[in-house]
């Protein structure tokens, strides 16, 4: 079974690629600044995606790996400009160019644009290019600017950061919102005008990021996609309220028993990690295994998060969940799609609720929501189970296209759904339609 990196759960290794150089041509670049940053570099390249920034040295593939299926196929050939920088902060996580500052940002600019921006809410733990192969690349194609940020921490330390409990996961809303109304005005002063449309994408705790924005901030969005974002809610769903059940020996309880396949390598990389990094953003007095280094511990074991009971917790805890929690009341159009077999994130405690807080806030106009039957929560995995499991890729793309077409032509896309696995390529088809 190939190593993939967990998107909630994993750090990315630190990265050797140096500093970004100016290209040949970088002189002749377009000279804009990006509002706030405290360090920017711009290079002009014959091709953003990730076709000719892997070998310019201009994207980390290892932000990336895992996250995608082997066979997935993405276009190439897009010139044009990358700025790379980052805003002021005080962590320093993220290790990329030899920086050790957070709050990096990339943002790409084609020299083909079609009038619209694309901002990505990185996924897990990772930082800035974590998008650039699942997003990036057929945005750019498309004539989009883009940009993405690491959130302001990453990695498996990223609680550390902050002075209360919440206060990493707080950073990730507004550094999100901040690279947008940044990269809002770096593609006015490129191309002359502001964006005719800005859509919001992310997948995991990317998905969360989309969900959020589209909350608290729909004046600065067209609409977005949320693929798999994670929930948080005070009264639950949570992963802290979940991912103990699992923890202490029954999975049974939280996901679907057709994913059992999946149990043994969540159970190995994700699940203990997962709730241990989160909890001690959210709960750093309830113990020290994290710190002592203890892999996984059985029930019963003193401090053990197999043991972890959120509701009984004290109310500090719960108030750094509400400063964090997500209510429902998206102001703009935005696609949710989530697989049948996520075995990190149970579909049934996670977007099946988000989808029904929705339609408690009055808002389910705005919005659809697509099972994708036998989907996981990580691509990757798809080539290890190609009989028993789907990418969300193209699921992901087929949505992309359904809310450009709904938020420009006014054209609805198809009602929400499960969609059953298509017959054919699963690696490049996902209709939206024909579902139950």
């Amino acid at each position: 079974m190939p190593i993939i990196r967990p998107l909630l759960a994993t750090a990315l290794v630190a990265s050797a690629v140096a500093v970004p150089a100016r290209s040949a041509a970088a002189d002749s670049c377009p000279q804009v600044t990006v509002p706030g940053a405290e360090h920017q570099v711009i290079a002009c390249l014959d091709d953003l995606t990730t076709a000719g920034t892997v070998a310019s040295g201009h994207t980390v593939p290892a932000d990336y790996a895992g996250l995608h299926p082997a066979g997935a196929r993405n276009p190439s050939g897009v010139p044009g400009m990358q700025i790379d920088g980052y805003f002021p902060d005080d962590s320093t996580f993220n290790t990329h160019h030899g920086w050790n500052h957070d709050s990096q940002f990339v943002i790409r600019l084609p020299e083909r644009w079609n009038g619209g921006l694309v901002v990505a809410g990185t996924p897990g733990n990772r930082r800035q290019y974590a998008n650039d192969f699942t997003i990036s690349d057929r945005a750019l194609a498309k004539g989009y600017a883009y940009a993405a940020i690491d959130k302001g921490n990453s990695g498996l330390e990223f609680y550390k950061d902050g002075d209360r409990p919440g206060d990493a996961i707080a950073e990730w809303n507004f550094r999100l919102t901040q690279l947008t109304k940044a990269a809002r005005q770096v593609v006015k002063a490129r191309y002359g005008r502001t964006p005719s449309r800005t859509y919001a994408a992310g997948v995991s705790n990317g998905g969360y990021l989309v969900r959020w924005q589209l909350e608290k901030h729909p004046e600065l969005y067209t609409g977005g996609i949320d693929w798999e974002g994670t929930l948080w809610t005070d009264r639950g769903p949570n992963l802290l309220k979940f991912l103990p059940t699992v923890l202490s020996g029954s999975p049974e309880k939280v996901y679907p028993a057709a994913s059992s396949f999946l149990w043994p390598y969540h159970r190995q990389v994700y699940w203990d990690l997962t709730q241990r990094i989160y909890r001690e953003e959210i709960d750093p007095a309830y113990d020290g295994d994290l710190q002592a280094g203890i892999p996984y511990c059985a029930p019963g074991t003193p401090s053990c998060d197999a043991d972890y009971d959120y509701d009984s917790r004290p109310h500090e805890v719960h108030k750094a969940v509400r400063r964090i929690s997500l209510t429902g009341e998206i102001g703009r159009p935005m696609i949710t799609i989530h697989g049948t077999l996520d075995a990190l994130l149970p579909i049934d405690a996670d977007s099946d609720h988000y989808a029904a807080m929705i339609r408690r806030q009055g808002r389910s106009a705005l919005h659809r929501y697509y099972r994708i039957e036998d989907g996981n929560h990580t691509d990757g995995l798809y080539d290890a189970f190609p009989d028993r499991l789907r990418p969300l890729l193209p699921c992901y793309h087929n949505a992309f296209d359904a809310l450009e077409a709904w938020t420009t032509r006014g054209v609805r896309p198809p009602a929400s759904a499960t969609l059953p696995r298509p017959d054919g390529d699963v690696v490049t088809t996902c209709p939206l339609t024909g579902g139950r």
